[in-house]
Protein backbone atom coordinates (compact mmCIF):
# COMPACT_ATOMS: atom_id res chain seq x y z
CA UNK A 1 0.00 0.00 0.00
CA UNK A 2 1.37 3.42 -0.95
CA UNK A 3 2.10 6.05 1.68
CA UNK A 4 -0.56 8.32 0.15
CA UNK A 5 -3.21 5.64 0.65
CA UNK A 6 -2.05 5.01 4.22
CA UNK A 7 -2.30 8.72 5.03
CA UNK A 8 -5.79 9.10 3.55
CA UNK A 9 -6.99 5.92 5.26
CA UNK A 10 -5.62 7.04 8.62
CA UNK A 11 -7.47 10.38 8.40
CA UNK A 12 -10.74 9.41 6.71
CA UNK A 13 -11.28 5.89 8.08
CA UNK A 14 -9.39 5.82 11.37
CA UNK A 15 -10.35 9.44 12.11
CA UNK A 16 -6.85 10.39 13.21
CA UNK A 17 -5.75 14.01 13.26
CA UNK A 18 -3.47 15.52 10.63
CA UNK A 19 -0.84 16.31 13.27
CA UNK A 20 -0.85 12.69 14.44
CA UNK A 21 -0.46 11.35 10.88
CA UNK A 22 2.33 13.83 10.09
CA UNK A 23 4.27 12.73 13.17
CA UNK A 24 3.83 9.00 12.49
CA UNK A 25 4.61 8.92 8.77
CA UNK A 26 7.20 11.69 8.68
CA UNK A 27 5.51 13.71 5.93
CA UNK A 28 4.94 17.41 5.47
CA UNK A 29 1.67 18.86 6.76
CA UNK A 30 1.22 20.79 3.48
CA UNK A 31 1.49 17.55 1.47
CA UNK A 32 -1.19 15.91 3.65
CA UNK A 33 -3.63 18.78 3.04
CA UNK A 34 -2.80 18.73 -0.70
CA UNK A 35 -3.41 14.97 -0.78
CA UNK A 36 -6.73 15.32 1.06
CA UNK A 37 -7.93 17.99 -1.36
CA UNK A 38 -6.93 15.84 -4.33
CA UNK A 39 -8.70 12.79 -2.84
CA UNK A 40 -11.93 14.73 -2.27
CA UNK A 41 -11.82 16.02 -5.87
CA UNK A 42 -10.60 12.88 -7.71
CA UNK A 43 -11.39 9.93 -5.45
CA UNK A 44 -9.24 6.84 -6.11
CA UNK A 45 -7.37 8.61 -8.95
CA UNK A 46 -5.59 10.64 -6.28
CA UNK A 47 -3.44 7.58 -5.49
CA UNK A 48 -2.06 7.26 -9.05
CA UNK A 49 1.58 8.37 -9.59
CA UNK A 50 1.83 11.98 -10.77
CA UNK A 51 3.91 13.03 -13.77
CA UNK A 52 6.93 15.14 -12.87
CA UNK A 53 7.07 16.69 -16.30
CA UNK A 54 7.17 20.50 -16.05
CA UNK A 55 4.07 22.37 -17.18
CA UNK A 56 6.16 24.57 -19.43
CA UNK A 57 9.51 24.10 -21.22
CA UNK A 58 10.70 27.55 -22.26
CA UNK A 59 13.92 26.14 -23.76
CA UNK A 60 12.19 23.47 -25.83
CA UNK A 61 12.68 23.57 -29.61
CA UNK A 62 9.79 25.34 -31.29
CA UNK A 63 7.23 23.16 -33.06
CA UNK A 64 7.87 24.95 -36.36
CA UNK A 65 11.59 24.18 -36.11
CA UNK A 66 10.87 20.52 -35.36
CA UNK A 67 8.66 20.32 -38.44
CA UNK A 68 11.40 21.95 -40.52
CA UNK A 69 13.98 19.42 -39.32
CA UNK A 70 11.70 16.51 -40.24
CA UNK A 71 10.86 18.05 -43.61
CA UNK A 72 14.55 18.50 -44.45
CA UNK A 73 15.28 14.95 -43.42
CA UNK A 74 12.50 13.64 -45.68
CA UNK A 75 13.53 15.83 -48.60
CA UNK A 76 17.20 14.82 -48.44
CA UNK A 77 16.39 11.13 -48.07
CA UNK A 78 14.03 11.20 -51.06
CA UNK A 79 16.77 12.79 -53.19
CA UNK A 80 19.17 10.01 -52.23
CA UNK A 81 21.41 12.41 -50.33
CA UNK A 82 22.92 12.10 -46.90
CA UNK A 83 20.24 12.95 -44.36
CA UNK A 84 22.16 12.70 -41.11
CA UNK A 85 22.07 15.23 -38.29
CA UNK A 86 25.18 17.06 -39.53
CA UNK A 87 23.76 17.52 -43.03
CA UNK A 88 20.36 18.60 -41.73
CA UNK A 89 22.11 21.08 -39.43
CA UNK A 90 24.05 22.55 -42.37
CA UNK A 91 20.86 23.10 -44.38
CA UNK A 92 19.13 24.63 -41.36
CA UNK A 93 21.94 27.14 -40.86
CA UNK A 94 22.68 28.08 -44.49
CA UNK A 95 19.18 27.96 -45.98
CA UNK A 96 16.92 28.82 -43.05
CA UNK A 97 19.24 30.72 -40.65
CA UNK A 98 18.37 28.31 -37.84
CA UNK A 99 21.16 26.99 -35.62
CA UNK A 100 20.65 23.70 -33.77
CA UNK A 101 23.21 21.40 -32.21
CA UNK A 102 23.81 17.99 -33.72
CA UNK A 103 22.50 16.35 -30.52
CA UNK A 104 19.23 18.31 -30.69
CA UNK A 105 18.66 17.39 -34.34
CA UNK A 106 19.40 13.75 -33.63
CA UNK A 107 17.00 13.81 -30.67
CA UNK A 108 14.23 15.30 -32.84
CA UNK A 109 14.74 12.67 -35.54
CA UNK A 110 14.81 9.85 -32.99
CA UNK A 111 11.60 10.96 -31.26
CA UNK A 112 9.84 11.14 -34.62
CA UNK A 113 10.97 7.63 -35.55
CA UNK A 114 13.05 8.93 -38.45
CA UNK A 115 16.21 7.21 -37.22
CA UNK A 116 16.60 3.45 -37.15
CA UNK A 117 18.31 2.64 -33.84
CA UNK A 118 21.50 0.62 -34.09
CA UNK A 119 22.73 -1.68 -31.31
CA UNK A 120 25.42 -0.07 -29.23
CA UNK A 121 28.95 -1.39 -29.32
CA UNK A 122 29.77 -4.10 -26.87
CA UNK A 123 30.88 -2.42 -23.61
CA UNK A 124 34.46 -2.99 -22.55
CA UNK A 125 33.17 -4.23 -19.18
CA UNK A 126 31.76 -7.29 -20.93
CA UNK A 127 35.17 -8.51 -22.07
CA UNK A 128 36.46 -11.57 -20.24
CA UNK A 129 39.87 -10.71 -18.81
CA UNK A 130 42.35 -13.55 -18.62
CA UNK A 131 45.91 -13.85 -17.38
CA UNK A 132 48.37 -16.69 -17.06
CA UNK A 133 48.77 -17.90 -13.48
CA UNK A 134 52.54 -18.47 -13.65
CA UNK A 135 55.53 -16.76 -15.33
CA UNK A 136 56.44 -18.36 -18.67
CA UNK A 137 53.03 -20.03 -18.78
CA UNK A 138 52.09 -18.02 -21.86
CA UNK A 139 53.89 -15.52 -24.07
CA UNK A 140 52.05 -13.10 -26.33
CA UNK A 141 53.54 -11.52 -29.42
CA UNK A 142 52.53 -8.92 -31.97
CA UNK A 143 54.11 -6.14 -34.00
CA UNK A 144 53.09 -2.62 -35.00
CA UNK A 145 54.07 -0.03 -37.57
CA UNK A 146 55.83 3.16 -36.43
CA UNK A 147 57.25 6.14 -38.30
CA UNK A 148 60.47 7.61 -36.95
CA UNK A 149 61.10 11.34 -36.71
CA UNK A 150 63.11 11.40 -39.93
CA UNK A 151 60.27 9.79 -41.86
CA UNK A 152 61.64 6.26 -41.88
CA UNK A 153 59.06 3.51 -41.37
CA UNK A 154 59.80 0.61 -39.04
CA UNK A 155 57.89 -2.26 -37.48
CA UNK A 156 58.27 -3.06 -33.78
CA UNK A 157 57.86 -6.62 -32.50
CA UNK A 158 57.26 -7.51 -28.88
CA UNK A 159 57.21 -10.71 -26.82
CA UNK A 160 55.23 -10.28 -23.60
CA UNK A 161 54.82 -12.52 -20.55
CA UNK A 162 51.04 -12.84 -20.11
CA UNK A 163 51.34 -13.38 -16.35
CA UNK A 164 53.15 -10.16 -15.44
CA UNK A 165 52.79 -8.19 -18.70
CA UNK A 166 56.56 -7.85 -18.61
CA UNK A 167 58.03 -6.99 -22.01
CA UNK A 168 60.51 -9.81 -22.58
CA UNK A 169 61.69 -8.52 -25.94
CA UNK A 170 61.05 -5.33 -27.94
CA UNK A 171 62.98 -4.56 -31.14
CA UNK A 172 62.44 -2.46 -34.28
CA UNK A 173 63.03 -3.71 -37.82
CA UNK A 174 62.53 -2.39 -41.33
CA UNK A 175 59.89 -5.07 -41.90
CA UNK A 176 58.83 -8.02 -39.75
CA UNK A 177 59.36 -11.34 -41.50
CA UNK A 178 58.90 -14.93 -40.45
CA UNK A 179 62.65 -15.24 -39.91
CA UNK A 180 62.70 -12.18 -37.63
CA UNK A 181 59.84 -13.66 -35.57
CA UNK A 182 61.77 -16.91 -35.19
CA UNK A 183 65.04 -15.15 -34.35
CA UNK A 184 63.50 -12.86 -31.73
CA UNK A 185 61.68 -15.84 -30.20
CA UNK A 186 64.93 -17.81 -29.89
CA UNK A 187 66.74 -14.79 -28.43
CA UNK A 188 63.99 -14.38 -25.83
CA UNK A 189 64.13 -18.07 -24.90
CA UNK A 190 67.88 -17.79 -24.39
CA UNK A 191 67.30 -15.04 -21.80
CA UNK A 192 63.99 -16.04 -20.21
CA UNK A 193 63.63 -19.81 -20.62
CA UNK A 194 61.06 -21.81 -22.57
CA UNK A 195 57.37 -20.87 -22.26
CA UNK A 196 54.61 -23.44 -21.94
CA UNK A 197 52.55 -21.77 -24.69
CA UNK A 198 52.37 -18.80 -27.05
CA UNK A 199 49.44 -16.60 -28.09
CA UNK A 200 49.50 -14.56 -31.31
CA UNK A 201 47.17 -13.44 -34.07
CA UNK A 202 46.86 -15.25 -37.40
CA UNK A 203 49.48 -13.31 -39.34
CA UNK A 204 51.49 -15.45 -41.75
CA UNK A 205 54.69 -14.71 -39.82
CA UNK A 206 53.13 -16.50 -36.83
CA UNK A 207 51.04 -19.26 -38.40
CA UNK A 208 50.09 -20.66 -41.80
CA UNK A 209 46.92 -22.35 -40.56
CA UNK A 210 44.73 -20.01 -42.60
CA UNK A 211 46.71 -20.37 -45.82
CA UNK A 212 44.64 -23.28 -47.06
CA UNK A 213 47.23 -25.94 -46.25
CA UNK A 214 49.82 -24.52 -48.67
CA UNK A 215 53.46 -24.30 -47.70
CA UNK A 216 53.34 -26.39 -44.52
CA UNK A 217 54.51 -24.98 -41.18
CA UNK A 218 56.52 -21.79 -40.98
CA UNK A 219 59.68 -21.36 -38.92
CA UNK A 220 57.97 -20.42 -35.66
CA UNK A 221 55.46 -23.25 -35.88
CA UNK A 222 58.25 -25.77 -36.48
CA UNK A 223 60.24 -24.39 -33.54
CA UNK A 224 57.21 -24.56 -31.23
CA UNK A 225 56.58 -28.15 -32.28
CA UNK A 226 60.24 -29.07 -31.71
CA UNK A 227 60.20 -27.58 -28.19
CA UNK A 228 56.76 -29.04 -27.36
CA UNK A 229 55.27 -25.56 -26.82
CA UNK A 230 51.52 -25.17 -27.22
CA UNK A 231 50.65 -22.68 -29.95
CA UNK A 232 47.47 -20.63 -29.52
CA UNK A 233 46.07 -18.17 -32.05
CA UNK A 234 43.24 -15.68 -31.73
CA UNK A 235 40.11 -16.10 -33.79
CA UNK A 236 39.98 -13.97 -36.96
CA UNK A 237 38.44 -10.51 -36.41
CA UNK A 238 38.91 -10.75 -32.61
CA UNK A 239 41.80 -8.30 -31.94
CA UNK A 240 40.95 -7.94 -28.23
CA UNK A 241 42.35 -11.44 -27.59
CA UNK A 242 45.86 -10.05 -28.09
CA UNK A 243 44.96 -6.68 -26.61
CA UNK A 244 47.58 -6.71 -23.85
CA UNK A 245 50.59 -6.83 -26.14
CA UNK A 246 49.00 -4.23 -28.48
CA UNK A 247 48.38 -1.91 -25.54
CA UNK A 248 51.94 -2.28 -24.27
CA UNK A 249 53.33 -1.68 -27.76
CA UNK A 250 51.32 1.55 -27.78
CA UNK A 251 52.95 2.63 -24.53
CA UNK A 252 56.40 1.88 -25.92
CA UNK A 253 55.74 3.88 -29.11
CA UNK A 254 53.63 6.85 -28.03
CA UNK A 255 53.62 6.81 -24.25
CA UNK A 256 50.71 6.03 -21.85
CA UNK A 257 47.38 5.22 -23.51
Amino acid sequence: MSKARLVITAITVEKRSVAEVVAEYGVARSWVYELLARWRAEGQAAFEPRSRRPKTSPRATKAATVELVLALRKQLAEQGLDAGADTVGWHLLHHHQVRLSRATIHRILTRAGAVVPEPAKRPRSSYLRFAAEQPNECWQSDFTHYRLRGGRDVEIISWLDDHSRYALHVTAHRRITGQIVLTTFRETIALQGIPASTLTDNGMVYTTRLSGGKGGRNGLESELRRLNITQKNSRPNHPTTCGKVCEDLGRCCIGPV
